[in-house]
């Protein structure tokens, strides 16, 4: 898993961290990301990238070139702030929230919105199962409890 250090999913970072089956490669921007998770995949791994949703943006030019052109699978793991269940929701990411959706299905992208962990073990798999048949990148949204 990539990831850019954020604050509102950091609660994961030790859990992966701590799980010897992953690898964790921090990086100093969102389309840095994808492109190594990319590479990863392209080697044989199941590759996950963790961002906030402003990620996409910055990773759009690489989520359409790699993800969706070259139909490598990648699961996003995102951070939905300020979509309308964000617990946290301000003026700082209400623009941001209000695009993400719009802008995932402007890059033709899958996603799953997450407002709390019921079944997430299963949804989290459902959603590996997506990309890897989709041959392409899938994005989950993690809001609501998450975002508190």
């Amino acid at each position: 898993m990539t990831y850019l250090p954020e604050t509102r999913l950091s609660q994961i970072v030790p859990l992966i961290r701590d799980d010897s089956d992953m690898d964790l490669v921090a990086v100093s921007n969102e389309q840095e990301a994808v492109t190594i998770a990319a590479g990863a995949t392209l080697g044989g791994k199941q590759a996950a990238v963790y961002m906030e949703n402003s990620g996409i943006y910055v990773s759009s030019y690489s989520l359409l070139t790699v993800g969706k052109q070259l139909g490598v699978p990648i699961l996003l793991v995102i951070g939905y702030l300020g979509g309308v269940p964000d617990q946290r929701n301000s003026f700082l990411y209400a623009t941001i929230g209000t695009h993400t959706i719009p802008l995932l299905q402007a890059l033709g992208i899958e996603y799953m919105i997450l407002e709390d962990g019921e079944k997430l073990e299963e949804k989290i798999k459902d959603a590996v199962r997506a990309a890897n048949a989709l041959r392409a990148p899938f994005a989950l949204l993690f809001t609501g409890e998450f975002s508190v």
